[in-house]
């Protein structure tokens, strides 16, 4: 890999700032976390004597440009905003409104705060203070892995930082300077990390280890946290002073070549990182027809289209085995053929078993139409497919069908209105014998935690983006507990009268302190026989890319202390012009119904 990250350099005291910026170029650095005020020029503001000299150094000593792109500002390391003095309060708080200020002065991009105390209600009462008056800096809150001070200690510093942002109300430019410690906590604790706004990495020079040829190397645990964090894009930032040959550039150079080395991404993981953490609102196939483009991103899927494959000729075998039935031609119902991959699959899989069949191709897209109609004559499906135009539940054809072939499956199974359409077209079906691919499916759900998900919608600031679902590759997240089936469709659908109205409620237990920000939706489904494809964590079609889950956010995060249950209900609600989700949230803490009687999002029938 040829590209490489951000590297930056902390500096606890600058007597010349050029001196510093013309370092980093030495170093191979990109900027560096400069002190805003000497860290030694405590102020006492209860003296009003007025002073002429300047607190700090001036704004000219280097370019505008330098400024927005090359320093991060670091906050007073003797603030104590949360000192059982007063005046220490006092002077603390104004010393870092002041700073801040000329920060945004300065035009500095982010500032760093030192570490706040383990409870720091007025730290964070402050912070919030200046995150609302100064909307365009990012504030970075220092937080080590471990508290260097008592690693033995039984808080857990995640506590601290979610004391921060609770209090900050989850400000999108709050985020996390995550400082890496000689001891270091569980994987599980990495693991929550990386469902952070964590922005920069702090590297102590101290954390090193030497090689034998007397280099600087980072232990395995320490390489595979800085992995986990590579893949989310933050920048490093090295403190302390070099404790090995030519200075900082070592160091430099040995992160690099750890980023540059970190693992390759999959050939399904790179078709999905441009979607990573990207919201996207579910197909309205009903409503809408979809472009050649989409149409080429579902073929392109290595494993959906081999396992239809392998159902239909599983379903032609069991069919040729019927007593008097091996030499019948039996009918094939493609309903949203689209380009024509389950045609091409179905016919496959025809030949494979040595069955005659007959296949129409059914798509109500008048542009998909055009192509199944030019595949009819270019792939020698004459005589083999008809290719017809229309809505499924509008269709009546001369012959009942053998087996009905559907691709209609949504994130979350039903979401895209699957049920529906196939209770309409099952009257295509043989009674008795006729058979559908997919036959049921399943939908799950589990409670999960994504700071940058929750940012995302509440970008739009607005309650409408928190009561829809969002069609994403969940990337920065945690899976807080296991995923739990909320309901099952079957066809074909022998129910009288037919009801996909569906209800469910979760009790998912909760064994870390973490902080719910929604759930993700899953489906499984069975194709034929013991032929699945899935989604679903625990039995996930490895190599599929066709479905990412579903994101059902909540508006307010909930902080979920260790041992609680989640309780979440669930409803899936149908009226004769469309169909909706409500959901709630009513344990450790009742939450408001999202999405009542579909007034923010509904798929329309």
């Amino acid at each position: 890999m040829g590209d490489v990250v951000r590297i930056g350099r902390l500096q606890t005291c600058v007597p010349d700032a050029h001196t510093v910026m013309d370092a980093l170029r030495g170093n191979e650095m990109h900027f560096a976390v400069l002190p805003l005020v000497h860290p030694r020029a405590r102020r006492e503001f209860a003296n009003k004597t007025v002073r002429d000299e300047p607190f700090t150094r001036s704004d000219l000593t280097l370019s505008s440009h330098a400024w927005s792109t090359n320093v991060v500002g670091a906050l007073s390391p003797w603030l104590n905003l949360d000192s059982p003095c007063a005046r220490v309060r006092t002077d603390s708080e104004k010393a870092l409104k002041q700073e801040v200020m000329w920060a945004q002065h300065i035009s500095c991009p982010a500032v760093l705060t030192p570490i706040p105390a383990k409870k720091c209600p007025n730290f964070a009462r402050a912070l919030y203070s200046n995150l609302t008056g100064y909307t365009n800096t990012q504030f970075m809150v220092r937080i080590p892995l471990v508290w260097t001070d008592d690693p033995e200690a039984s808080s857990d510093p995640w506590e601290t930082w979610n004391d921060v942002r609770s209090v900050c109300e989850h400000h999108a430019c709050l985020s996390v300077a995550l400082e890496l410690t000689s001891d270091l906590p569980d994987q599980d604790t990495v693991e929550q990390w990386g469902a952070e706004q964590v922005k920069m990495i702090i590297v102590p020079t101290s954390i090193f280890l030497t090689n034998a040829s007397g280099f600087p190397v980072l232990s395995k645990r320490h390489q595979a946290i800085l992995n986990v964090f590579f893949a989310r894009n933050v920048d490093l930032v090295l403190s302390g002073r070099p404790r090995h040959q030519s200075d900082m550039l070592v160091y430099t150079q040995y992160l690099q070549h750890l980023y540059q080395n970190r693992p390759q991404l999959s050939d399904s993981e790179a078709f999905e990182q441009p979607y990573w953490d990207y919201l996207q609102i579910p197909l309205q196939p009903l409503a809408d027809n979809l472009e050649s483009q989409t149409y080429e991103v579902f073929e392109r899927d290595p494993v959906k289209y081999v396992n239809y494959q392998e159902a239909v000729r599983l379903c032609l075998l069991d069919l040729m085995a019927q007593p008097g039935r091996k030499e019948e031609r039996f009918v094939i119902m493609v309903v949203g053929a689209g380009r024509g991959p389950l045609v091409r699959a179905s016919l496959q899989a025809a030949e494979q078993a040595g069955a005659n069949v007959f296949c129409y191709a059914l798509d109500k897209n008048p542009n998909a139409v055009v192509t199944l109609r030019n595949m009819r004559l270019t792939e020698g499906w004459v005589g083999k497919v008809e290719v017809v135009h229309s809505d499924m539940r509008a269709f009546h054809p001369d012959v009942l069908a053998d087996i009905l072939v559907s691709e209609l499956l949504g994130s979350f199974g039903d979401n895209e209105l699957s049920p529906e359409c196939l209770d309409g077209a099952q009257s295509f079906l043989k009674p008795g014998t006729g058979v559908s691919i997919p036959q049921s499916y399943t939908s799950a759900m589990a409670p999960i935690s994504s700071a940058k998900l929750h940012q995302e919608v509440k970008s739009y600031n607005d309650v409408k983006h928190f009561e829809t679902t969002y069609v994403v590759k969940m990337h920065a997240h945690r899976v807080l507990s296991r995923p739990q089936d909320c309901w099952t469709f079957d066809h074909p659908n022998h129910e009288t009268p037919i009801d996909n109205a569906r209800y469910s409620v979760h009790r998912f237990p909760i064994t870390r302190s973490s902080c719910l920000t929604g759930f993700a939706g899953y489906f499984d489904a069975k194709l034929y026989g013991d032929v699945h494809i899935s989604i679903h964590p625990e039995t996930f079609s490895t190599g599929m890319f066709s479905w990412f889950p579903l994101l059902i956010p909540i508006r307010t995060p909930i902080y979920l202390p260790a041992g609680c249950e989640v309780e979440a209900h669930i409803w899936r609600r149908v009226e004769d012009k469309k169909v909706w989700y409500e959901w709630v949230v009513t344990s450790p803490s009742v939450g408001p119904l999202n999405n009542l009687n579909g007034r923010s999002f509904s798929i329309g029938l």
